[in-house]
């Protein structure tokens, strides 16, 4: 094994003279703590134990006691775990996560699905040496089901390492989990169990490439439809490690410091067991991933000496879209040949209700809305659990029998944020559309991200139906009014899309490697020129055939799409072209993070949730749920009730949202 760490064997390596410089840094009134964090972070693991001894031979005290004495907070956890071993670190980890009310499940997984054989060993002896109690027995007290299965089977640290493949072997299993999940009613878990806890890392490498012939989709998505909970995640864990163990680590690291708050045990825990073997990959996956680089988030969401001693432990800070390492460059291809190969079963959280009757539900609706006060429980259960096409029978149904308006008779007794979402509802998609597009360029200021994301995420047809709507509702073209309130390359990119002429053909692997070509050609171009190709290729072909241009991409440029538009493009441009790339790749995942911003923070952008959560309640939903809470580390049921609660007193718009939202993670 190579390994690519940012901590190695300091030269000239003096451990007697480490322990006395410690010594003083702790001597007297006060302790120096640049000196304390300087030492520790320059010297490997195995010479901190060096001088942890010495410390011991020359002074006749336990460094370590020394250590939890003179600093405090989480600069202590951190200075005091990385003297001890990577075993002793991890069982205590272990053990933590076992200890005190509820069990830190994200910790058991992290630690269990990315260990090889020779370190869970080590744990294992560590955890009965430093607790006088086999772990196994603790896995078993305080983990149930399938999750506990595939825990102990992990810890026997027997997965075969002998690089041996047979490729029969490799077909079979692809079958085998196809046959157990995706192709039966129910799910075999114990076929996930044995192939994906023993298998060698290169054989389910190609497992998951034969996979995805089967079975039209990645393992991820199979795992994701298929399973639940902690078995779920414990699953997905394992699979991205399997993939790439930086890769992994690097998405952890960016769940532990993002939104508010750090969890500050993941980022110590990672920061000091990856130090030594593969931190120069992980920030180099985080780059790939992310807007910026391990070192600047960590700048940014950390303090003091706490901070400095994690940025020595980083590194160095990574320029943002350069030169890829192989490994960063080969995952970068993997993710597109993933997403080429991958046909998502889109899955809605609505669909049409059995025993309809339209007559009915109008009576109900009139019966809610007449005399004094509304009863807005019977609305909501009427209008939020029918589809679309039902709510278009019982707007019709109330004009012929009643007489009335339905959308009037609604404005009327509803307001705010409900009435905004209940009216909503009861438009057809393309009026839906055409008034999200409307209400985003009207008065003062026009919200560019909303004219993205519904041109970005729509279809030729409901583009096209849009514009009709469009027209008959503000007798103006939509190009008319994009052409008004927005202006060069932006206005030309959502022009070029709101023709709904998009291709719909599959790839064509010749065409996308000359498309590929002609893109990485133009990042050597003026700016101008830049964007006008970049136009030409993203705003006119298909998603198919584009999950291929980009992976071609990577192979000429050494360089991942996405950074190069963050790297090279600016404003509304940028914004543009990146939201296209993050749908071509995953369109449930982009919008989920749409949702996640809309919102996380101060204040709630009500229109953005309103306008995913009403347009995508019969299309993939499901799916952006799956990814909210792969994403995020929270279901997307319990972030809308926590982030709905400030100016909704009575409820009734978080009630809504949550029935179309469809249930909890």
């Amino acid at each position: 094994m190579v390994f690519r760490g940012t901590i190695t064997d300091a030269p000239d390596f003096d451990p007697t003279a480490d322990a006395e410089a410690l010594y003083n840094a702790m001597k007297g009134i006060g302790s120096d703590k640049e000196a304390i964090l300087d030492l520790v972070t320059s010297k490997s693991n195995a010479q901190r134990q060096e001088v942890i001894t010495a410390y011991k031979c020359n002074f006749g005290k336990d460094l370590i006691e020394d250590l939890k004495y003179e600093l405090t907070g989480k600069f202590e956890r951190l200075i005091v775990s990385l003297m001890r071993t990577s075993a002793y670190h991890d069982a205590k980890e272990m053990h933590d996560a076992f200890k005190g009310v509820g069990t830190n499940e994200r910790c058991l997984i992290e630690i269990m699905a990315s260990r090889n054989n020779r370190q869970m060993n080590e744990m294992v002896a560590a955890y009965k040496d430093a607790y006088g109690r086999d772990i196994e027995e603790d896995i078993i007290g305080d983990t149930s089901g399938h999750f506990k299965k595939m825990l102990i089977v992990l810890l026997q640290g027997t997965r075969d390492e002998s690089g041996v493949v047979d490729a029969d072997l490799v077909q079979q299993d692809a079958q085998d989990l196809y046959a157990a999940g995706e192709e039966k009613w129910g799910t075999d878990e114990a076929k996930f169990i044995t192939i994906l806890g023993n298998r060698s890392v290169t054989h389910l490498r190609m497992v998951f490439d034969a996979y995805e012939t089967v079975a039209e989709m990645s393992i991820e998505h199979s795992i994701k439809n298929e399973l639940s909970g902690d078995f779920e995640r414990l699953m997905l864990a394992v699979v991205q490690g399997i993939r790439s163990v930086p890769m992994f680590f690097a998405k952890r690291l960016y769940k532990s410091m993002k939104g508010l708050g750090t969890a500050d045990n993941t980022l110590i825990r990672i920061m000091i067991s990856r130090s030594e073997i593969d931190m120069l990959d992980i920030r180099e996956c985080f780059r790939l991933l992310y807007e910026k680089s391990l070192y600047n988030m960590i700048q940014d969401d950390t303090s003091g000496d706490y901070k400095r001693t994690l940025l020595n432990l980083c590194g160095g800070d990574d320029d943002i879209a350069g030169e890829f390492f192989p490994e960063a460059a080969q995952i970068a291809y993997k993710m597109w040949e993933i997403s080429a190969m991958t046909k998502v079963q889109l899955r809605p959280t609505i669909r049409r209700a059995p025993s309809f009757d339209p007559a009915a539900d109008a009576q109900a609706l009139r019966k809610a809305m007449k005399g004094f006060g509304t009863d807005e429980d019977a609305i909501i259960d009427i209008v939020a659990q029918r589809s679309n096409a039902q709510r278009q029978e019982i707007r019709q149904v109330f004009k012929s029998q009643l007489g009335r308006d339905l959308l009037k008779d609604l404005k009327s007794e509803l307001s705010k944020n409900l009435e905004r979402l209940i009216i909503g509802l009861m438009l057809n998609p393309a009026e839906f559309d055409a008034k999200m597009m409307r209400k985003a360029m009207e008065g003062a200021g026009t919200d560019e991200h909303a004219l993205i994301e519904i041109l970005v995420t729509r279809s030729n047809e409901e583009i096209l139906a849009m514009n009709a709507a469009y027209q008959n509702a503000y007798k103006k073209s939509l190009e008319e009014a994009i052409h008004s309130e927005t202006s060069g390359h932006f206005c030309c990119i959502l022009v070029s899309l709101v023709q709904g002429a998009r291709e719909e053909c599959p790839a064509d692997e010749e065409r996308a490697i000359a498309d590929a070509q002609e893109l990485a050609d133009a990042c050597n171009a003026d700016s101008d020129d830049m964007e006008m190709k970049f136009m030409s290729i993203l705003c006119t072909r298909s998603f198919p055939h584009l999950r291929k241009v980009f992976q071609e991409f990577v192979r000429y440029s050494n360089k991942d799409i996405e950074q190069i538009i963050k790297k090279e493009m600016s404003g509304d441009v940028k914004n543009a072209f990146y939201a296209i790339v993050r749908s071509v790749k995953n369109q449930p995942s982009y919008l989920a993070d749409r949702l996640y911003k809309a919102m996380k923070g101060l204040g709630t952008d009500d229109r953005a949730l309103i306008r995913i959560m009403v347009s995508r309640s019969e299309v993939d939903l499901f799916n952006i749920r799956k990814e909210f809470k792969d994403t995020h580390d929270v279901s997307l049921h319990e972030f809308i009730q926590v982030e709905t609660m400030i100016g909704d007193t009575s409820g009734d718009y978080r009630k809504t949202l949550l029935v179309l939202c469809g249930g909890e993670d």
